[in-house]
C-alpha cells in the first residue's frame, strides 16, 4: 500500500504504522485518517501480524488536529461532532477491538488528540524528552478522542482535570511517575525498546494476549461478580488453546515455546 500521509511496513509479524507529516508534527487532516483507516483495514486481514508499533516521524509524535485542514474562517462555526464521529471515534474503536497488542512509541510531543491516540494503546513507551498535552482546554473545547474516559482510569479524577483544564505539559518522565505510560526510555533507545517489545508480543501467545487486553479493559464497566464470571469463561476457552499446551509443554521441557496464536 502506498500512501503520502503515514508509513506502514510488516516485518517479524510486527506491524509499524509511523505518523509521517513531520512538517507539521504529525497532525492529522482528513486524508491522514482516511490513509492511517486503510492501514489498519489492511493490517487485520494480514494473519500475518500480531502486534502493532504506533510511532511518529521526525521530533514529535502527533500535534493532534492539523486545524488549517478544515479550512474555517476565524469566526465562522463549524460543527467540530462531525470530525469526532468521523474520524477520530472510529479510529479508538478500531484500536480497542483489535486482537492484538498495540505497543506506542512516543518520540516528542504528544498533544490534544495525538495525546489521546497514545493513551487509547495498550503499552505507551515515551521518550525523556516527549511531552503530553491535553490542549483542548486553550481553544474552549473537551479532551475528545477517548481522552475523557481513559484519563481519570489512569490518573484519577483530580490529575486528569487538573491536565484538561489546564492544558499544562506532562513531562514523559512525571507521565510514568503517574501510572500514566509503561515508561519513559532515553530518546535514543526509544524505537529500539518499542520494537523488541512488539517483537516479543508478536511471538507470544497472542490468544491469551487478545483476551488479557479486551478483559483488561472490559473489567472497567463491569462487576466484581460479572468479571470473575467474564475471568472463568476466558480461563475455560484459553485452557483448550494451542498456545496454552505449548506453553506448558515448553515449560516442562524447558525449551522456549513456540507460540501460534491459536
Amino acid at each position: 500500500m502506498a500512501f503520502e500521509t503515514i508509513e506502514y511496513k510488516v516485518a517479524e509479524g510486527v506491524a509499524t504504522l509511523t505518523l509521517a507529516r513531520p512538517d507539521r508534527l504529525n497532525s492529522f487532516t482528513v486524508q491522514m485518517h482516511e490513509e492511517v483507516r486503510k492501514a489498519l483495514d489492511g493490517m487485520v486481514a494480514d494473519k500475518q501480524v500480531r502486534a502493532l508499533l504506533i510511532t511518529g516521524a521526525g521530533r514529535g509524535f502527533c500535534a493532534g488536529q492539523d486545524l488549517s485542514d478544515r479550512a474555517v474562517a476565524p469566526g465562522e462555526a463549524v460543527d467540530l461532532g462531525h470530525s469526532v464521529e468521523a474520524y477520530y471515534n472510529p479510529l479508538i474503536r478500531c484500536l480497542a477491538g483489535l486482537d492484538i497488542p498495540v505497543i506506542c512509541a512516543v518520540n516528542g510531543v504528544a498533544a490534544g488528540a495525538g495525546a489521546n491516540l497514545a493513551l487509547a494503546c495498550d503499552i505507551v513507551l515515551a521518550a525523556r524528552s516527549a511531552k503530553f498535552i491535553q490542549s483542548f482546554a486553550n481553544i474552549g473545547l473537551i479532551p475528545d478522542t477517548g481522552g475523557t474516559w481513559v484519563l481519570p482510569r489512569l490518573v484519577g479524577q483530580a490529575r486528569a482535570m487538573g491536565l484538561a483544564l489546564t492544558g499544562m505539559p506532562l513531562p514523559a518522565e512525571k507521565a510514568e511517575e503517574w501510572g500514566m505510560i509503561w515508561k519513559c526510555v532515553e530518546d535514543e533507545d526509544l524505537m529500539k525498546e518499542a520494537l523488541a517489545l512488539a517483537t516479543r508480543f508478536a511471538s507470544g501467545p497472542t490468544l491469551g494476549f487478545a483476551a488479557t487486553r479486551h478483559a483488561i479493559r472490559g473489567a472497567w464497566l463491569n462487576s466484581l461478580d460479572a468479571e470473575l464470571d467474564n475471568e472463568r469463561d476466558l480461563m475455560s476457552r484459553l485452557g483448550k488453546s494451542h498456545d496454552y499446551q505449548e506453553g506448558v509443554s515448553a515449560f516442562m521441557q524447558k525449551r522456549t515455546p513456540e507460540f501460534t496464536g491459536s
